[in-house]
């Protein structure tokens, strides 16, 4: 059953949008399938969401791959909700943690099939993906996940200081391992050694579950963790509780110095235009989502997000001010 994937077939009329910096995996590596399938691929020089739905509306587009920002910046556009997608078969997205509220939105507002990818570039692209079959406009369990591994990738999840494989809805580091693997790291033997060991499994960096049915969950990158009085409380989960508050355009969450905990939550928000943002409000908006201690302790408000080139939100940015002066940037 799972080697059935009808979004990763192709068909002779397929036009393929490349909208993402070919220096990221997730420009080059779907630009390249698109070609190696005999695609039309269409490559913009930028990601630029008004040229997004032009090639979408007048060249028919039917498969792209989109980061969850990118998806975000086009639901936000005036005119989303006037274009005909009937040319769109499938959006393919990842690269970094979607909330379900945005994931539910592009789903309804798309009417396409939607599968998530998770890879990173040392893995060559994709090594789980969660099928359209899974997405639900309702939204479900499932649908948190990352999904399940492609043919001839293994995953598991170990304890990140013995390496030894953890059981289901533990959470660990993941590894995968696959033909499609890097061989290593260029002229850095070091930094090879310590990312694939001698069987060949390779470390993300990334937190992770597995549940019994083998569904991939993605918690988040370890050193995006927040530790707070002792309890590993990971961003992506308080981001996802964060975004559908009505007053709420984009959030990140840090963790800043405490005295008291080591580390508290900060979320990061960037209000909605014509709205009142209140941080109280917000922050009693999440504790109805999630548990009190994982909710934020406080509410910052910016204009906008840093980003990289490919749309990931740069944490390390956002920490520095609140960890200026300090040796490291764990307390």
């Amino acid at each position: 059953m799972r080697a059935k994937m009808p979004w990763n077939e192709w068909l002779e009329d397929d036009v393929n949008l490349v909208a993402l910096p070919v220096g990221h995996i997730g420009g080059v590596g779907w630009g390249i399938v698109g070609f190696f399938n005999g695609a039309t691929c269409i490559v913009q020089r930028e990601f630029v969401p008004p040229q997004v739905l032009d090639a979408i509306e007048h060249q028919r587009v039917s498969k792209m791959f989109l980061v969850p920002t990118a998806l975000h910046f086009l639901l936000m556009q005036p005119r989303v909700r006037q274009i005909d997608y009937s040319s769109l078969r499938y959006i393919l997205y990842g690269a970094s943690p979607i909330a379900l509220d945005l994931l539910r939105e592009a789903t309804e507002v798309f009417g396409c099939g939607f599968c998530q990818q998770y890879g990173m570039t040392e893995t060559s692209g994709t090594v789980a993906y969660l099928p359209p079959e899974d997405h639900d406009s309702a939204g479900n369990r499932r649908m948190r996940s990352a999904g399940i591994p492609m043919p001839g990738v293994e995953i598991r999840v170990v304890d990140a200081d013995t390496r030894r494989p953890l059981p289901a809805d533990e959470v660990g580091e993941v590894e995968t391992r696959s033909m499609a693997n890097m061989v290593g790291y260029c002229n850095r033997a070091a930094a090879t050694a310590e990312t694939i060991n001698a069987e060949g499994w390779l470390r993300t960096g990334d937190a992770g579950s597995l549940d019994e049915d083998g569904y991939l969950y993605i918690h988040d990158r370890f050193k995006d963790m927040i530790v707070s009085g002792a309890e590993n409380i990971y961003p992506a989960e308080v981001e996802n509780a964060v975004y559908g508050h009505p007053a709420v355009q984009e959030v990140a969450v840090i963790g800043v110095p405490d005295d008291k905990w080591g580390e508290a939550v900060k979320a990061i928000v960037v209000p909605k235009p014509g709205t009142v943002a209140d941080p109280q409000d917000i922050i009693a908006f999440a504790r109805t989502r999630i548990a009190g201690f994982k909710a934020p302790k406080s509410v910052d408000f910016v204009a906008a997000l840093p980003r990289g080139p490919s749309g990931k939100i740069l944490r390390r940015v956002l920490r520095e001010p609140y960890w200026a002066g300090r040796a490291r940037q764990v307390n």
